[in-house]
Order: structure tokens, then C-alpha cells, then sequence
């Protein structure tokens, strides 16, 4: 069955390769899956033991529903977004029929996690691309003016000096807010699932970490634009920013969760020595 799986979805795959997964905001993709496969291997003591419960009603109507997606998909141009995403209810269906529920709910998280792996649709994109330009471009404006810098604004236009610097799309941080997602549902997984106070608010703090790491990034620009001029900012500098930003936002993410620790460590301290009294 998993042969006729990879045969069904090579065109995808084919496809995923020469389109998304060669851009920043779905390069990812293969890591997901890697990352999936990897999860699924260290669960195979565990999903040895669980019992074989086939359950063919649900589990052909799951393969029939993603079969009839990938099939309406492939008559359509342009729907990547929706053939990649139809091989869930495929393989949640190919489960069902050969193993059961117990196995599906086994593989629950692998297989959850894959929805990283599906190119985000292009009109989802641009409606939380242009806001988030907006808010980057508004902040950097007013701290900048707030620290006596010439800057003013227009929409994603920043007037700094005599320069007009245009915040691009790369800079809005969708990007990172993607890959940073995966990154930080993957952690909290696979390292602070039994703290569910921890890891809810870990899941929570990855948007707003994003974006402060985007905010030092177009700030740090627009003031090596202002001393040094535009040239200066374009090129192996904007995707050296780019990279740095990622590492900003994991270092974050990891420092926040450092946080959580000593602080749950602190609340926790009192209660026990309370509990041992």
C-alpha cells in the first residue's frame, strides 16, 4: 500500500520539488517529512505492541475522500496546496483499513505534523503578508523617530535620510512564522510534552517571537541603509539578515523556554518545601 502511495503522489512530489520547496517560505518541507519518518521510527517498539483492529467502513471512506481530492486537484492547475494536502486522509485511510483505530491514534502526532509539510495557499499568504509589512515598517518608523533618527513612513515605504526603503514581502516574516511553527510544535513534542502549562505557552510565544526577530532585522537595515546607503543592504547582506533572523527567533524561543524553566523551578520550590514541612 505505501508503494502505491509514493507511485500516486510522485507528479506531486515532482512538483513540490521544482515549485515551494525551492522558496524560503516552504523550503521546509522536506524537514517536515524527514522529521515525520524520524518520529515514526522511534515509535516502532511501541506500535509493535498495539493491537490489530482493521476498520474498513472509515477507513475506505477516508482513502475514497482523498483519492477524490487528488483526483479534482490534478484536473485543475495550479492546486498543489490541495493535491499535497489530500494524501492525509489517504494515508489516515490506508491506516484504518489495515490496522485499525489504536494505530492511527499511535501515529497521531507524525502524521498531524505533516500539515507543516503543505504549501500554505497564495491568497492566505498575501492577506497576512501585507499586514505584517505594515506593523514592521510602522514599529521600525516610530522607534527610529523616537531616537532622533529623519524617518518617516508610508505604508511599507520608510523615508530614513534621503533614502526610500521598500520592506519586501521576504521581510514581513511569514517565512520564519512558518518554519519556526514546525520548529517549535516539533520541541515541545518531542521534549516538553509532559509539561502541558509549559508547552502551551511556548506554542503561543513562536508568532510573537517571530515577529520581534523580523523587527531587529528591518531595523538593523534601514540603519545600515541610513549610514552606509541602499547598495549596502542588498544581495549577500539581505539573505545574511535573512538567516540571521532564524537564528535571532530559535535563540529566542529557546531562552524564553529557559525562562519558563526556572520560574516554574521557583513556583514550585515553595510547595514542596511546604509539602515536606
Amino acid at each position: 500500500m505505501g508503494v502505491a502511495i509514493l507511485g500516486a503522489y510522485a507528479p506531486t512530489i515532482r512538483g513540490l520539488i521544482n515549485g515551494p520547496w525551492q522558496t524560503e517560505q516552504e523550503g521546509h518541507g522536506p524537514l517536515i517529512i524527514a522529521a515525520a519518518l524520524w518520529l515514526i521510527w522511534q515509535s516502532r517498539d511501541r506500535l509493535k505492541r498495539v493491537d490489530i483492529a482493521p476498520a474498513p467502513i472509515a477507513g475506505w471512506a477516508a482513502l475514497l475522500l482523498g483519492l477524490t481530492l487528488l483526483y479534482l486537484s490534478r484536473l485543475q492547475q495550479g492546486l498543489l496546496t490541495v493535491e499535497m494536502a489530500s494524501i492525509l486522509p489517504v494515508i489516515v485511510g490506508s491506516i484504518l483499513i489495515s490496522a485499525g483505530w489504536p494505530m492511527l491514534r499511535s501515529l497521531a502526532f507524525p502524521l498531524g505534523f505533516l500539515i507543516f509539510a503543505v504549501p500554505m495557499p497564495d491568497w492566505l499568504v498575501d492577506s497576512m503578508t501585507v499586514p505584517l509589512k505594515v506593523f514592521i515598517s510602522d514599529t521600525v518608523t516610530r522607534v527610529l523617530y523616537a531616537a532622533g533618527f529623519p524617518v518617516a513612513q508610508n505604508g511599507v515605504m520608510i523615508m530614513i535620510g534621503s533614502y526610500q526603503l521598500l520592506v519586501k514581502d521576504a521581510c514581513s516574516g511569514m517565512n520564519s512564522i512558518f518554519a519556526l511553527s514546525a520548529i517549535g510544535v516539533f520541541y515541545v513534542y518531542a521534549f516538553r510534552r509532559t509539561e502541558k502549562l509549559r508547552s502551551l505557552l511556548l506554542l503561543i510565544a513562536i508568532v510573537p517571537i517571530t515577529i520581534l526577530a523580523n523587527f531587529i532585522r528591518v531595523f538593523a537595515l534601514v540603519l545600515m541603509a541610513y549610514y552606509g546607503g541602499p547598495d549596502l543592504i542588498e544581495g549577500v547582506v539581505h539573505d545574511l539578515t535573512g538567516i540571521s533572523l532564524f537564528v535571532v527567533a530559535i535563540v529566542l524561543l529557546f531562552s524564553f523556554d529557559g525562562i519558563l524553566g526556572i520560574l516554574g523551578k521557583l513556583i514550585t520550590r515553595p510547595r514542596n518545601a511546604t509539602a515536606a514541612a
